[in-house]
């Protein structure tokens, strides 16, 4: 016997500390790898890469957990088949967009070693 009282509890009690989750994942991830690039942008100047790095991170989780909680209205279920597909649609449609931070980070870390690059040609 399903109590649809609950459904939009437990929804919000997957959703939340699942795209928190992911977001912290990405960010690590990407951060820990990212360091190398800002490290050449910044030709092996260890102090200011890392000071870059963390603040590009910090704005990373800023954005995305704000993203995450900005998007967290759910339509009302009532029955798990409702729950599964609203929780499908929130994570994946969040999962998305976070790809795409991600993939824009990366133009940013490409484009800064560059500049770096042709900085010490010239």
């Amino acid at each position: 016997m399903e109590n649809s009282n609950y459904f939009p509890l437990i929804a919000y009690a997957i959703y939340i500390p699942l795209t928190l989750t992911l977001t912290l994942f990405v960010a690590r991830n990407l951060f820990k790898n990212g360091l190398v690039f800002m490290r050449d942008i910044f030709h092996q100047r260890e102090d200011i890469a890392l000071s870059t790095n963390r603040l590009f991170e910090i704005g990373f989780y800023l954005l995305n957990f704000g993203f995450a909680l900005w998007t967290i209205n759910m339509r009302y279920v009532d029955n798990q088949q409702e729950l599964v597909e609203e929780l499908s649609e929130k994570v994946g449609g969040f999962s998305i967009y976070l790809g795409f931070v991600l993939f824009f980070n990366l133009f940013l870390f490409f484009r800064g070693k560059k500049a770096a690059k042709a900085q010490r040609v010239a």
